[in-house]
C-alpha cells in the first residue's frame, strides 16, 4: 500500500505525528520488541516482561482457576469521529478470542515493550485501519481540529489514562472473563478513507448519537462493554465539528 503523506495548514506546531510509512517501518524493524508486553501487579509495579500470547494464556488460566486476575498490562482505546458528527465503530472479526463480532471502539490495542502510549495510539492507527494520525494536546486539540484537513489525517487528544481499568469481556467460546488492565483513552476526528490492514476488523460503520444511542439500548450484546463505558463516559463529546468549541469549554 502507497505511503500516504499528509500536510497540516499553516499556524499549528509541535504536534506529534508520524506518517504511514514511518510506523509500518517501525512495526516490521521492532515487532519481536512489540510482541512482548510489561505487566503490572495490581499495585501498579512493573512485574515483568512476557510475551503476549503467553500473558494473555496466563491472564485467562488465572481468570479461571481463581475468578480473577492478579496482574495487568497496558492498552490504548480510542474513539473515532467525523466532523459531522458519526460515530466511527469497528466491528471485531468473528476470528478474535475476545468479543468476537461485537461492536466496539474504533480503535484498540497494546502497548508494546519500548512504547509509550502515544505512539502504541499512532501504530495501532496505521496497523488497524491505515489510518495517519497525529495527537496534540487539550489546548490546542479545538483549533488543531478547525485547522487540519481531517480527510487527510486524525487528530487526537488523550482523554485520561486509568491505571485499574476493568475490561469485561466475552472469550470465543461465550465464557465471560475480566481483564484488568492500564488503560489510555484517546479521542479524535476523521473523515478519510480506511483500510483492514492487520485482519482485526471485518467492519466499520458510522453511527450518528441518536442511531448508537438506539442501538445500545436495543441490542446491547452486540456492543463490546468497553464502548458502553466510552459512551457512558465521554458521550458529551460526540458532537459536531461547529459544536466541539462549546462541548469542550463546559
Amino acid at each position: 500500500m502507497p505511503d500516504r503523506a499528509f500536510t497540516m495548514k499553516s499556524g499549528i506546531s509541535s504536534i506529534k505525528s508520524l506518517s504511514l510509512g514511518d510506523l509500518f517501518m517501525q512495526a516490521r524493524n521492532t515487532k519481536s520488541e512489540s510482541e512482548k508486553l510489561q505487566y503490572y501487579n495490581l499495585k501498579g509495579e512493573l512485574a515483568g516482561v512476557e510475551e503476549k500470547k503467553k500473558l494473555h494464556q496466563k491472564m485467562r488460566e488465572e481468570y479461571r482457576k481463581t475468578g480473577k486476575v492478579s496482574i495487568k498490562h497496558r492498552h490504548v482505546r480510542v474513539l473515532l469521529m467525523t466532523t459531522s458528527g458519526k460515530v466511527m465503530l469497528q466491528q471485531r472479526s468473528k476470528w478474535k478470542s475476545d468479543n468476537p463480532g461485537l461492536w466496539d471502539k474504533t480503535i484498540g490495542g497494546h502497548v508494546g515493550l519500548g512504547d509509550d502510549y502515544d505512539v502504541a495510539v499512532l501504530k495501532e492507527c496505521a496497523e488497524e485501519l491505515g489510518i495517519p494520525a497525529t495527537i496534540v494536546n487539550k489546548d490546542r486539540f479545538e483549533k488543531t481540529v478547525q485547522t487540519a484537513n481531517t480527510s487527510i489525517i486524525a487528530i487526537l487528544r488523550i482523554l485520561e489514562v486509568d491505571e485499574n481499568y476493568v475490561s469485561n469481556r466475552i472469550s470465543s467460546d461465550g465464557s465471560p472473563w475480566v481483564e484488568p488492565n492500564i488503560t489510555a483513552f484517546y479521542f479524535g476526528y476523521y473523515d478519510g478513507p480506511v483500510w483492514f490492514i492487520d485482519s482485526e476488523s471485518s467492519g466499520i460503520q458510522l453511527f450518528t448519537v441518536q442511531e448508537l444511542n438506539d442501538a445500545l439500548k436495543k441490542k446491547p450484546e452486540e456492543f463490546s462493554e468497553d464502548i458502553k463505558y466510552i459512551v457512558k463516559k465521554w458521550g458529551k463529546l460526540v458532537k459536531p465539528l461547529e459544536k466541539i468549541g462549546k462541548t469542550l469549554n463546559d
